[in-house]
């Protein structure tokens, strides 16, 4: 036993031996009574077997929710997963300097120092974009793989281990590229750059898909239930999990955003006053740090096993339930698939032994975490369209803050307010917003918040285009060339090249770009963090890592259909491009919203569901009857909240 208390006074109560350990089934003198009748009408005081007290389903509906004690150990993660965006946007920041820009006059390292540009490679725009879009695409696609991998064989602690060495060999090879004798031959530069951006990415990928369920596990084997709580002040509260891990995931986010905004930024320098090998030393030097932690903390952590073969039998119960309801018209396929009961008719208790396929080695309860895990999936099929917002901070956002008055600040530095107004906001919205709502009795499900994301994220790109209107509006030359048209500005108005910026730019300070970041900040609050949060609590037990790997690869996706907005992004039709987003936005949030608001209702239910006893090649020593127990229990727990009645 254990009891744990936050700086709120929070406590809870519960069992603290580890999940692979043989737990004892809970005996029935243990539990309190429970009436007859439907879990509707339950009054009785609910108990576990450790003496922790279950809130009954009025309780759930009326009482204030708190978070639970959050565990030192799950910081442990978050630095680890701090180390790894600084290494990765670290070494990232400065990639098209090194390819596109030539060697500086003098420098065999490739720093410009204070007057000249860095660079090293000096192969064009056009071959830095399409290796820097190459790394983009290769590490949001490889987390399918390395979730798939961790769920099917290995587990995510020794994927992680994995993912660190192989990316640790992307890193020196990256490295290698930078030694002044390499970078003396471009051609054989950039093909060892492009081998060192193949392993990155497999590494990246690898790492992106285990380590944001691995620190929800760590909470998650500490209190998997709803407790109540008697506060000091006599109020009655329920230590939700759920809330506590959506608590985690926004402090692992602010994680995140320490270590890329201090690594964009400060490699950036060390590539204009040193070189670029120290941009990729630095990186891979606090890289190490993070199998140094795993190590160190392994007998602290929660490992879950995995458990064999899932996505294959998740795809065979598809498969199975659609026998003999395919059809040439997509839109009748996809009317049966959406069909009630799609899911409750391939149930094993449904279908009798002697008919029952050999792989179906699982229980009911496991197809009902198949169905809640592919809705995630539909779910995270509108996120390409959230994305396509956020997608603008690396690329047209700092193109436009090039046409303002920028007053010595490098325009692919204001960027940085993403993350700067991050780590101001999240503390922010963890322990003031987000606490104020909840005592309101204001609840803030995962599907409304996406959705005020799709409206924060329209709003964002809204007030993009009201700038770029009026950098169009009073453009010094838009009497020579015209609304809509400000490159080469200067030389139409025939000034030399050292001319004041006022004198070619609209009267407009780069800063009144931060309506947009911020805006663009919360957006990432409300849907970027939850997302994580719903890929964890929504995919089943065993397929956690693939499920975040999809959440992870609907950015790639997002980033080819950006490429479809490339003919916009120049002049006269930057305004357009800004305002065409941010319609997509608003249709998105509206189309969100009406496809999942029934879903939305089933919230409480979904995040209740027992235990799923699943029988596969990697977990055959894991006691079943002890899990069989633990599901009874659950279940017995469900129906008495009322929550035991989720469609199929």
């Amino acid at each position: 036993m254990a009891t744990d208390a936050t700086r709120d006074g929070v406590e809870a109560t519960q069992d603290s031996s580890h999940v692979t350990e043989e737990k004892v089934p809970p005996k029935e003198s243990d539990v309190a009574a429970v009436a007859s009748g439907s879990g509707s009408d339950l009054e009785d005081t609910l108990r576990g077997p450790n003496g922790e007290e279950y809130p009954t389903k009025e309780e759930l509906e009326t009482l204030r929710r708190v978070k639970g004690p959050i565990n030192w150990i799950i910081y442990t993660i978050a630095f680890i997963e701090l180390c790894e965006r600084f290494s990765y946007y670290g070494t990232t920041a400065v990639f098209v300097n090194f390819i596109s820009e030539p060697l500086p006059a003098g420098s065999t390292t490739g720093a410009g120092g204070t007057d000249l540009q860095a660079g090293a490679l000096g192969q064009g725009q056009q071959a830095s974009t399409g290796l820097v879009l190459f790394n983009s695409f290769w590490s949001y696609i490889m987390p399918l793989v390395g979730g798939w991998v961790s769920d099917t064989y290995w587990g995510k602690y020794k994927t992680i281990h994995v993912a660190v060495i192989i990316a640790m060999f992307g890193h020196v090879i990256l490295i290698i590229s930078t030694i002044p004798p390499v970078i003396a031959n471009p051609n054989g530069a950039i093909g060892c750059f492009a081998v060192g951006l193949i392993f990155f990415g497999i590494g990246v990928g690898f790492f992106k898909a285990n380590i944001s369920p691995m620190i929800a596990e760590q909470y998650e084997h500490q209190q998997p239930r709803a407790v109540i709580k008697v506060l000091k002040s006599g109020e009655r509260v329920v230590v939700d999990p759920v809330l506590t891990i959506s608590v985690i995931y926004m402090r692992y986010y602010f994680f995140i955003n320490v270590g890329s905004l201090v690594g964009s930024i400060a490699m950036v320098y060390a590539e204009k006053y040193v070189g670029f090998w120290l941009s990729f030393v630095l990186p891979t030097g606090l890289f190490i740090l993070c199998p140094m932690v795993l190590i160190a903390f392994k007998s602290k952590y929660t490992r879950n096993p995995p458990t064999g073969s899932v996505l294959g039998k998740a795809i065979g119960l598809v498969g199975l339930s659609m026998k003999g309801r395919w059809s040439i018209n997509p839109v009748t396929t996809i009317k049966n698939i959406r069909a009630p009961g799609f899911f409750e008719r391939v149930k094993p208790s449904k279908i009798p032994e002697s008919e029952r396929p050999s792989w179906m080695t699982f229980d009911d309860n496991w197809v009902d975490e198949v169905r809640r895990g592919f809705m995630a999936c539909s779910v995270f099929v509108w996120y390409p369209i959230y994305w396509l917002s956020y997608n603008q901070l690396n690329s047209n956002l700092v193109s436009q803050a090039s046409t303002m008055i920028l007053g010595g600040v490098p325009n692919d530095v204001v960027n940085n307010l993403d993350p700067i107004a991050l780590l101001i906001f999240i503390p922010i919205t963890d322990k003031f917003i987000y606490p104020a709502l909840r005592r309101a009795h204001i609840n803030l499900t995962p599907i409304k918040k996406v959705t005020i994301g799709f409206v924060l994220s329209t709003l964002s790109m809204a007030v993009a285009a009201i700038i770029q209107h009026y950098i169009y509006q009073q453009s010094p030359c838009r009497e020579i060339s015209g609304y809509g048209y400000i490159d080469n500005c200067r030389e139409d108005l025939g000034l030399p090249a050292d001319a004041s910026e006022s004198e070619y730019k609209p009267p407009l300070t780069v800063w009144i770009q931060t309506p947009a970041y911020v805006l663009i900040a919360f957006a990432e609050i409300c849907s970027s963090i939850t997302g994580l949060e719903y890929a964890f609590t929504k995919a089943p037990r065993n397929m956690r890592g693939f499920i975040t790997g999809i959440f992870w690869f609907s950015q790639a996706f997002s980033a080819a259909i950006s490429q479809a907005f490339v003919p916009l992004a120049t002049d006269p039709y930057q305004v357009w491009l800004y305002l065409t987003i941010a319609i997509l936005s608003a249709l998105g949030g509206i189309g969100f919203w009406a496809n999942f608001r029934e879903l939305d209702r089933e919230e409480e239910a979904l995040n209740a569901l027992p235990d799923s006893v699943f029988k596969g090649s990697q977990n055959q020593d894991v006691d079943f009857a002890v899990v069989e127990a633990q599901k009874a229990e659950q279940e017995r727990i469900r129906h008495a909240q009322g929550l035991d009645k989720v469609a199929s």
